[in-house]
């Protein structure tokens, strides 16, 4: 197998970036990865040995040429520097352009092209410029990470309640994990110049059905209460949220309770060949953590 690294993770450092790297380095081999990172003298043990660890800073284009050089094939794992995005990932694709890679990924968010979500537009002028490169290119369309809201865990167990403003919307969502495995495939596999992959959980659930399956787990009940989206943003404000991300959760909240994260293609299953990991194994993990 050759040494040089063909498969290159941008914001490799990050949740998902590092469970991408992982799956990549277990299908290609640790010698095929190129794992991107703003600082890699902090980032030196979170990759399995043998991964090589280049500079490259979203916010610094200057050092962007020489991270992709040698390129094969990219995945851009989009920032979370809400508001700036659409600028730095320009950055990336044309870095990625100028490297004349095979192919570009990009993790976008489900149904872009249509969804209500407010951080969707982001996303589809990110999508815009993929498309602008002429590169090939797959978008990544993930749906909601089930850690999204296994992260409020704590606080509803504190407080006896889980709040949120999605009503009966039905959420697909899906273990982090299981993104990063599909983008690995995905970044591996892909052929053709345009491919779409809409990628959301095998099954979905309301939040009172979040809060059923926490209260069965915590031996305890859990309701959900249903707020206003203006009342949750103040609640989300309230326990010390800046206020971009509580905007962000409260408009997504809103936009979930109109099915804006329901998805039932299992294309996601498809892509990394097993059912996608249950709420409730991800709730149990979140729960021993």
């Amino acid at each position: 197998m050759s040494t040089t690294p063909r498969f290159f993770v941008t914001g490799a450092s990050g949740q998902l970036g590092r469970h991408v790297v992982a799956a990549l380095a277990e299908r290609a081999g640790p010698a095929a990865v190129a794992a991107i990172v703003r600082d890699p003298a902090r980032a030196a043990r979170l990759f399995p040995e043998g991964v090589a660890i280049r500079e490259g800073d979203y916010d610094r284009p200057e050092t962007l040429d020489a991270a992709l050089a040698g390129a094969a094939r990219v995945l851009l794992i989009s920032s979370n520097a809400l508001g700036a995005r659409v600028a730095q990932h320009g950055k990336v694709i044309d870095a990625a352009r100028r490297a004349g890679v095979e192919r570009i990924a990009y993790t976008s968010v489900l149904h872009a092209d249509v969804s209500a979500l407010g951080l969707a537009e982001e996303h589809r002028r990110t999508e815009a410029l993929v498309a602008a490169s002429g590169l090939p290119f797959t978008l990544l369309r993930n749906g909601w990470y089930t850690e999204n809201y296994t992260a409020s865990i704590p606080s509803a167990l504190q407080h006896g309640a889980l709040i949120g403003s999605a009503g009966n919307g039905r959420i697909s969502s899906a273990a982090r994990a299981d993104y990063a495995v599909a983008a690995a495939a995905a970044l591996i596999d892909d052929t053709g110049p345009r491919v779409v992959h809409e990628l959301a959980g095998d099954t979905s659930y309301t939040l009172a059905g979040f809060a059923a399956e926490l209260s069965r787990q915590a031996g305890r009940t859990i309701p959900y209460v249903d707020m206003p989206e203006a009342d949750y943003r103040a609640a989300l404000l309230g326990a010390g949220l800046p206020e971009g991300l509580a905007a962000l959760l409260a408009d997504s909240d809103s936009a979930a309770a109109h099915d804006a994260l329901f998805d039932e293609s299992h294309e996601l299953a498809r892509l990394i060949g097993r059912p996608t990991t249950p709420l409730a194994e991800t709730i149990a993990e979140a729960l021993r953590a």
